[in-house]
């Protein structure tokens, strides 16, 4: 039963969409065919979709790894943690976000991902809309 759903949410996916979003559609991503760029020295990120209404990203950020503080006027985003532990510091608390597990961050919110930890910590950002040339960094 739950294949059979799976293949009709596939179908209706598809519904409406332009002949170049049903080609997009059957491309397969991986680290192998996303676009790949370095970001904070060691850190890695790759492009998994990039559009102009939606973006995901995968991301590798190596122990002691972190971004600077900064806010989003219009992205709202979602980080969901695929190994390791990311700590996200936001003017309220600092989040722990282990394997599995994920956080939504509103436009707005002033938010820093750390891994204060000594393994790498791999996770996924979607932004709705795309979060590059949104961003506003904020003094420490």
């Amino acid at each position: 039963m739950l294949r059979r759903l799976c293949l009709i949410g596939l179908i209706v996916i598809g519904i409406g969409a332009s002949a170049d979003e049903k080609e997009n559609m059957s491309n397969v991503m991986s680290e192998a065919t996303a676009e790949h760029y370095k970001w904070g020295g060691n850190n890695d990120g790759w492009h998994y979709l990039k559009r102009d209404d939606l973006s995901i990203i995968k991301e590798r950020m190596v122990p002691g790894g972190q971004e600077k503080p900064h806010f989003h006027e219009k992205a709202r985003q979602f980080f969901f943690v695929i190994e390791g532990v990311l700590t996200m510091k936001t003017p309220e608390r600092d989040y722990e976000l282990v394997s599995g597990s994920g956080l939504e961050i509103a436009p707005g919110l002033i938010h820093q991902a750390v891994n204060a930890t000594d393994k790498d910590v791999v996770f996924t950002v979607t932004s709705f809309p795309p979060s590059h040339g949104d961003r506003v960094n904020v003094e420490d």
